[in-house]
């Protein structure tokens, strides 16, 4: 059996270490190439996307019943996949954004929210092509941003002005303390920038951390919360 690489990196870099043969590996798995990189699964018996049921093994002593877990989804595929951090600043928020374009991400899966401030106002128009939109969310005061999460987190209702940041983001399938977080940073003075792309949303997010994307996570909840 070939053995696996082992050791840690950023993510956007490969492993350079590989775990040595055992001892008494036959000479072709000694000499193998490096397996794909190991995973570590978690599970529990009360999670939301699986069951359980016994399955029972009859020995001539005894009968013993096995829990078998039945796995049914971990999350249902959406279409309009958010991945979202808070930069401290404008010019933090600069770097991350021409990162995200140099990695190939339109400008029409981008979005920019912050407090309203003639740099913010010019890094929205820069970026994304047209003028920033007024926002009054609730806990934050006067806002602008620009973007496909905007108009998500506005909903049919268009009420972010009254349940603020911290309760829309349940609508991309962020968890309550998501929004919390995301309200407080951006109540300082951060930048929030979301990029909307399912497909490439972990590429998203491994950019985001890279330039110090504040609690870069992707809205994986959707439907969920």
């Amino acid at each position: 059996m070939t053995p696996p690489p082992h050791g840690f990196s950023r993510g956007c870099e490969a492993s350079i270490n590989v775990t040595r043969a055992p001892r008494f590996a036959s000479e072709h798995a000694a000499h193998a190439p490096a397996g794909p990189a190991p995973t570590t699964a978690t599970s529990f018996l009360n999670a939301p996307w699986s069951s359980v049921s016994f399955v029972p093994f009859v020995s001539s002593v005894s009968s013993v019943f096995f829990p078998v877990l039945h796995y049914m989804f971990m999350i249902e595929a959406q279409t309009g996949l958010f991945t979202v951090a808070v930069f401290q600043d404008v010019a933090w928020a600069q770097k991350g954004l021409d990162a995200l374009k140099q990695a190939g991400f339109a400008r029409e899966s981008l979005t920019i929210l912050a407090k309203e401030s003639p740099e913010a106002g010019k890094l929205i128009e820069n970026t994304v092509g047209s003028a920033a939109e007024r926002l009054e969310p609730a806990n934050i005061g006067a806002a602008i941003g620009r973007g496909p999460l905007v108009d998500a987190l506005q909903g049919r209702e268009r009420d972010l002005g009254k349940i603020g940041l911290a309760g829309a983001m349940r609508r991309v399938g962020f968890q309550p303390h998501d929004g919390r977080i995301f309200e407080t940073l951006v109540g300082r003075g951060g930048v929030l920038v979301a990029i909307r792309s399912e497909p490439r949303a972990a590429d998203a997010l491994a950019i985001l951390h890279s330039y110090g994307g504040g609690n870069a996570a992707i809205g994986a909840w959707k439907g969920r919360v």
